[in-house]
Formats: C-alpha cells, structure tokens, sequence
C-alpha cells in the first residue's frame, strides 16, 4: 500500500500548528524517483494514481503530492502561487531526499517542473503534458483580476494579483537558457487551453535534448487511450534519459 505523509511547510508562529503538505509515497525496491507535479487546479488524485502505480511497475519510487490550497494540504488556493509551488515540490523532495530524481509535470505542474529542474541539480529528466510555457495563457485571468481584482472559480478558488507578481519573475527564458537535462514535452493537438504551438516554440528554444510529441484528437484532458499511449511514451523515454534498464 502507498504511504501517506504529511510534510511541514514552514515554521509556524508559536502557538499555532504548522501547515502542511499532503504526500503519497509509492515505493519500489530501487534508488529511482519519479515525482509528480498537478495541474493549477488539479490535485494529486485520479489519473495521478494511476500514473504512480505504472512508475512503481517500471521500478520507480514515485510520489505524488497536493500543493498547499489544493486537495488535502493546508493553506488557501489564492497562496498557491508559481514561487509557493516551487518551495513545495522543494519540501516533498527535501522530505524523501532521493540523491537523484525525473520530474512529470501536467499543465501548469509542467511550468513548475521546468523551473525547478533548473534550479536543482538532483534532477535528471523533465517530462511534461501540455506544460504551459508562456505567461499569455492566462491573460484571461490577467485581465479579470486588473478590472476586478480576482478571479473566483465555481469551486470558490480565488486567483488574486499574487499570482501574477510571482508568475512574472520566471519567465520561460530562463529555463530555456539553463536547462541541460533531457526533456519530454507531450501535447494534444486539440489542446483548447493550452495551445500545442506553444510547446513546439518551447522545443525549439530549449538548448537541451527535446522529445516532442503531438497528440492527434486529444485535447487539454488525455482520454484513456491517450493517458495509455502517454504512459508508454514516457517511460520508454526515460528509460533512455536517465540511461536505466
């Protein structure tokens, strides 16, 4: 069975209780990593499970964990800025301290993933679904939250201008100009939230090894077959990227 952990935050005030992170640890009997970053409103659940399970078969310790404001971790969705979700990833790996580890990011998770594979020399492999890799695709939040102040979901999530300072201090420049690991970027081609061209603009500018590969039919959610075809795809990848039978 999976074990669950709950992984401190930061120091709280005293008398207060810290917050906290929610964590599955999928384990297998290797020193191999595969760690899991969601989407901005997604959580750790559903095809995360799965994909998990599938990283375990492929001899993988895998983990997979709730952002603070989403699912079942501590804090408020409108605190889970792009800077807050990389001290979180920074945490959970902290907390398992693998000497090396890949990283698959989904969506906005992809943004993370590429930021943090820049920033810490532990990671070996980036794979990504549908990352997002400009600041345009929110604009629509962008220009809600200048004429209102925030965006408020039907869920009651809340966006505020904290997202938008700190998304604004890692632009994908960075990442393109640094990164030397191998990456994997997986799109569909009817992607109507994030647009597949900018992932082909993506592999062009990163100075690394690129595997790109468009879905033909699948759109920002993988169907089924989709989810398969991607999990073949990405552990046939890595099993070249990190050079590992």
């Amino acid at each position: 069975m999976p074990d669950r952990h709950r992984i401190r935050i930061e120091i709280a005030a005293t008398g207060r209780r810290p917050p906290e992170l929610a964590a599955v640890h999928h384990e297998a009997p290797s020193d191999d990593w595969l760690v899991f970053c969601h989407g901005l409103r997604s959580d750790k659940s559903g095809s995360y499970e799965r994909r998990c399970r599938r990283a375990v078969a492929a001899g993988y310790n895998a983990v997979r964990f709730d952002c603070r404001g989403c699912g079942e971790s501590d804090g408020e969705f409108a605190e889970s800025t792009l800077e807050a979700r990389l001290n979180d990833l920074r945490r959970v790996v902290d907390y398992f301290d693998p000497d090396s580890y890949a990283l698959f990011g989904s969506s906005f998770g992809g943004k993370v993933a590429f930021h943090a594979g820049a920033a810490d020399d532990r990671v070996e492999a980036i794979a990504t679904r549908a990352p997002v890799t400009t600041n345009e695709t929110f604009d629509e939040y962008r220009a809600t939250i200048e004429r209102e102040g925030e965006v408020t979901f039907d869920t009651g999530e809340r966006l505020d201008q904290r997202f938008f300072d700190h998304l604004d201090r890692y632009p994908f420049d960075d990442v393109a100009s640094t990164l030397s690991v191998p990456v994997a970027i997986v799109h569909g081609g009817d992607d109507g939230v994030v647009d597949p061209a900018d992932s082909f603009d993506a592999a062009r500018r990163l100075e690394t090894d690129v595997l790109l590969e468009r879905f033909a039919g699948e759109g920002h959610r993988f169907s089924r077959d989709g989810e398969d075809r991607l999990l073949e795809r990405l552990f046939g990848w890595l099993e070249w990227a990190v050079g590992r039978p």
